[in-house]
């Protein structure tokens, strides 16, 4: 009997590897066809959807589909209707959700307690005048247990006024400040000409996980929140998505 099962087991032991093999060899085959009509690109990871046939690949923090040979793409949203999951979105808020969290704090303006009940990252351009209108509300906010992080994302792109101001809010002896100044439209004191700053860092991030607007406000587990919501709004909003996932 002891041999019978240690022969089924072992059987078993196969059946599982050979089918990881098959699975590593198509999507090894993937690869190499988008290189072919895709050379250059670089891809950030790569595995099969429920969908004989068709692979999830994200790519410069976007996902995308594509057969098994690479020729074909689909770009949008996959859904399983059965459980009303909503698959792509899943997986990007997975890509947002790791992309922040592997940020550096020190390279965020924060506004808040150390120790506050809600966290949220927020893309920001100091002349969008929602991005001026949400910073007027921040000390209410934090009483309201919510702690802003500040990312850059000036709108005109790198090279800009408004990336110029970014940076010299950066470069100020008080950074918090600085951008409340500068979000009141009114002169940056004690700045620095030059300095190391993650400004064009910030942005290309941003753009890399489909922000195209501020204020984009992104959550740790990866949900986007576009444009301004007002503060009570804000933490009831986080109060019912933050008990969904528990």
């Amino acid at each position: 009997m002891e041999k019978k099962i240690s022969g089924l087991l072992f059987a078993g032991t196969l059946a599982v590897f050979s089918v990881l093999v098959v699975a590593d060899e198509k999507i090894t085959s993937v690869q190499t066809a988008l290189k072919k009509f895709m050379p250059g690109v670089q891809l950030q990871s790569i595995k099969p959807t429920p969908i004989p046939g068709l692979y999830e690949i994200v790519i410069e923090g976007q996902v995308l589909y594509f057969s098994e040979d690479g020729r074909y793409a689909v770009q949008g949203q996959l859904v399983d209707l059965a459980t009303r999951t909503n698959l792509t979105e899943e997986r990007m808020n997975a890509v947002r959700a790791k992309a922040i969290n592997a940020l550096d704090k020190r390279d965020m303006i924060v506004f808040g307690p150390k120790e506050a009940k809600y966290t949220v990252n927020i893309f920001t351009d100091i002349d969008c005048p929602y991005c001026r209108q949400m910073h007027q509300h921040v000390d209410e906010y934090n009483k309201l247990g919510i702690k802003i992080r500040y990312l850059s994302f000036p709108r005109a792109g790198i090279g800009s006024a408004s990336y110029d101001k970014a940076v010299a809010v950066w470069c100020a002896k008080d950074r918090q400040q600085a951008l409340t100044q500068a979000k009141a439209d009114k002169p940056i004191e004690n700045t620095a000409n030059k300095c190391k700053n993650p400004v064009a860092d910030q942005f290309n991030l941003g753009q890399s996980l489909g922000v195209n607007a501020t204020p984009t406000l992104i959550l740790d587990d990866g949900t986007m929140l576009p444009g301004f919501i007002r503060p009570q709004a804000l933490v009831s909003f986080l109060e019912q998505h933050y008990e969904k996932t528990k």
